[in-house]
C-alpha cells in the first residue's frame, strides 16, 4: 500500500536569526513545528575550526526526529554544512558523503533509508552561487545519487538558482523538479532558491513554504516542505 512521507528542506544559516541573534533553540522550535518525517538542512555547522554544528546535540533530546551520522572526524553535524534529520522509527542503512566540484566548498550527504517496508536514498545540497559550477554540481550529484537497485530517490536543498527550473535540468529526466514557492528572502520571499526533486516513485499533493512568525526570524530562509506519497515496494 503507498503511504504518505512529509519532506522538509531548510537552510537554517547557522542557528542566526534576521534579528542578528544566534538561537538553535528558536531553530529547533522551527524544525519541530514542521512536522516532517525527513528534514534536510542547509548551513547546519559553523565554518571555522571544528566545524562544530549550530545545533547543540543536547537540544536533541525529547525531540521526535535524531540526526543521522556521516562519521565526520570534526563536532559537525552533517558535511559541508548539510545535514539530515529523521523522525523516529525511520531506520539508516548506509550513509555517504561527497564534495561537489566548484570554485567555493560544497559537498552533498546521502542515507538510504527504510521507511515502511520501502528502502529510499535520500540526498541534501548546498550549490554554488555560479551558475557554471552549479551545472557541474547537478550532474556530480546526478552520480552520486544513483542506484542499481533503489529506484524512489529524492535530492533536496538550497539549490540557489533564482531563474527558471530549466537550469536544473542537469539531474536528469528521470527526477521531477518539484514546484516550488519562493522560499528567500524570509522576510520577503522573492526566490524558489529552496527545491525537492524526486524520482516517479514519488506523487506530489502539496508543497509550500512553513511561513510563521518565527520562521520569518529564525533565518534568511524559509523550511520548504512537502507532502508526498510513496509508492508501495512492488
Amino acid at each position: 500500500m503507498d503511504f504518505p512521507l512529509r519532506i522538509a528542506t531548510y537552510n537554517i544559516r547557522k542557528a542566526l536569526g534576521n534579528d542578528r541573534r544566534r538561537d538553535p533553540e528558536r531553530t529547533l522550535r522551527v524544525i519541530a513545528a514542521l512536522d516532517a518525517d525527513i528534514i534536510l538542512l542547509q548551513e547546519a555547522d559553523m565554518r571555522l575550526g571544528q566545524r562544530p554544528s549550530a545545533l547543540p546535540a543536547a537540544l536533541f533530546e525529547g525531540q521526535p526526529f535524531r540526526a543521522i551520522s556521516f562519521d565526520d572526524d570534526r563536532d559537525s553535524l552533517g558535511r559541508h554544512g548539510n545535514a539530515i534529520l529523521i523522525r523516529d522509527g525511520i531506520d539508516v542503512l548506509a550513509t555517504a558523503h561527497t564534495d561537489l566540484p566548484g570554485l567555493e566548498p560544497r559537498g552533498a550527504v546521502m542515507a538510504d533509508l527504510a521507511v515502511q517496508g520501502r528502502v529510499i536514498r535520500v540526498v541534501g545540497t548546498h550549490l554554488g552561487l555560479i551558475r557554471a559550477s552549479r551545472r557541474r554540481q547537478l550532474a556530480a550529484l546526478r552520480h552520486f545519487a544513483e542506484h542499481a537497485h533503489i529506484s524512489a530517490r529524492l535530492i533536496a536543498g538550497d539549490f540557489n538558482e533564482w531563474s527558471d527550473v530549466a537550469h536544473l535540468a542537469g539531474l536528469g529526466a528521470e527526477y521531477t523538479v518539484l514546484p516550488s514557492p519562493p522560499t528567500f528572502h524570509a522576510r520577503h520571499p522573492v526566490g524558489a532558491l529552496d527545491r525537492i526533486a524526486v524520482t516517479d516513485e514519488f506523487t506530489l499533493h502539496s508543497i509550500a513554504a512553513a511561513l510563521t512568525p518565527e520562521s520569518r526570524r529564525a533565518s534568511d530562509h524559509l523550511p520548504l516542505v512537502a507532502n508526498l506519497t510513496l509508492q508501495a515496494a512492488a
